[in-house]
């Protein structure tokens, strides 16, 4: 064993290697070039009542230690703290998984790497004759991570972590001289994966200054509605990924009497999952207390069928822990998070669903989303359903819907599953996430 944990007390440390790049511009002007590199590592001791804790930026055995030997100090030893609820949830395991060591080390980037990609989009997919265009934001970042872990309990993980990201963004000068925003945005876990995309930028280029000049504003009311895998992806996230946190009903009855396990929630077509093996970008092999993540069926053909947890909402509910306790760097404890969460795909087909509409939304993309019993989606683009056919675009200020009732109002849900790549903020911790749908069709959602 690498440190001389102290007798009586249960103790970890949580050692990390990040290093961070990034080049943004806006229209001409360099913004941003740079790169950091931290190594930093968080020791805790618990003692049953209380965690004992301390960052550091010396990495190396001896500096670890004397910080191990501190902390043991000021807590008070306890025999039994195996038997401790939460203790026993810390599984003892070992193993080393690096995926992002080879040649597709983001690490390897150079300055030049990351300014000719910025610059090669900027030649292919910035039309400065487009008069609504009026402001361009092109930029590149990566992130990467190599993580360890080491417990009283004998856990020795090591494990790593990278991904990529290209983003396009214009502001348009559209309708009356409303303002908007669009673009395009690339995420990939090697470089590779972010070039030869110029198409698919230039198409949502061009769909987001059509919609700036041409959309007309919906009147409000209660509409079927059509969502884009997108837009599935983050009402699963944000609407019900979040209330399956259980740390968020640990001091709430109420929640925990109606989030009853075997209860019928949605309609049978509705599946949800989170899991952490699947190589998306809420990839997470295992957890930061060192279980190993499990694929958890949130709901599965309507019923609800699990939650995520980490040690202590599991020890407090009396269930069993996941894998979802992640923590955003060495600065900060872990808490219970999603991974890759996503709505399972159907037997209906996408142009099925929206011919199945005579009058109805279609909502294509979204800004931004938030939910627990009700949700709000705020989309950047929708277009009106018209007897079975898109027709034109309208601009909608938010989308909202009973958390609950929308899942029973699903009534069509798409082959189409696609994943999307994200941050996901919780208790001031930002985490990389993956989320997941395929297009599903809502009897009724509320337009504004």
């Amino acid at each position: 064993m690498k440190y001389k944990f102290p007798k009586d007390l249960y103790t970890e440390v949580r050692i990390e290697d990040t290093k961070n790049a990034c080049y943004s511009m806006q229209n001409d002007d360099v913004l941003a070039n740079s790169e950091t590199m931290i190594k930093g590592a968080m020791i805790r001791v618990f003692d049953g009542n209380l965690w004992y804790t301390a960052q550091t930026n010396d990495t190396d055995t001896k500096s670890i230690q004397k910080k191990i030997d501190e902390l043991a100090a000021i807590a008070t030893p306890d025999k039994a703290i195996l038997d401790n609820p939460i203790v026993k949830n810390f599984s003892v395991n070992k193993a080393e998984i690096l995926k992002f060591q080879g040649k597709n080390n983001l690490r390897n980037l150079t300055k030049k790497d990351r300014e000719d990609i910025v610059n090669y989009y900027r030649k292919k997919c910035i039309d400065k004759s487009i008069p609504e265009i009026k402001v361009t934001y092109p930029n590149f970042y990566y992130f990467s991570k190599i993580k360890e872990l080491y417990t009283s309990k004998g856990t020795e993980l090591k494990q790593d972590y990278q991904r990529c990201c290209f983003n396009l963004w214009y502001e348009i000068t559209g309708r009356e001289g409303v303002a908007y925003g669009g673009g395009k945005q690339l995420w990939g876990f090697n470089f590779n994966e972010l070039k030869k995309h110029e198409a698919e930028i230039i198409e949502a280029r061009d769909r987001a200054v059509d919609f700036a000049k041409n959309n007309t504003p919906v009147v409000p009311g209660e509409y079927v509605c059509v969502l884009a895998p997108t837009v599935t992806s983050v009402f699963t996230h944000e609407s019900f990924g979040h209330k399956s946190e259980a740390d968020f009903m640990l001091n709430d009855k109420t929640l925990q009497k109606e989030w009853t396990m075997g209860k019928q929630v949605a309609n049978p077509k509705v599946s949800i999952v989170d899991e952490g093996d699947s190589l998306h970008h809420g990839y997470c092999p295992y957890d930061d207390e060192g279980n190993k993540k499990k694929e958890v069926y949130l709901i599965k053909d309507g019923i609800l069928s699990g939650r995520l947890h980490d040690a202590k909402s599991a020890a407090t509910l009396g269930e069993e822990p996941t894998g979802n306790a992640r923590a955003q760097d060495f600065n900060y404890g872990p808490m219970v998070r999603m991974t890759n969460t996503y709505m399972l795909a159907g037997n209906d087909k996408p142009e099925d669903i929206i011919k199945g509409v005579k009058d109805g939304i279609y909502v294509y993309d979204w800004n931004y989303g938030t939910g627990q019993s009700t949700f709000t989606i705020q989309p950047q683009k929708c277009y009106r359903i018209r007897d079975g056919k898109l027709a034109e675009p309208l601009l909608v200020n938010v989308v909202t819907g009973n958390v609950f009732q929308t899942l029973f109002d699903i009534d069509a849900v798409g082959t189409d599953l696609e994943f999307f790549s994200g941050t996901c903020g919780k208790n001031g911790q930002s985490m990389p996430t993956a989320t997941g749908g395929p297009t599903i069709r809502v009897k009724k959602l509320t337009i504004n």
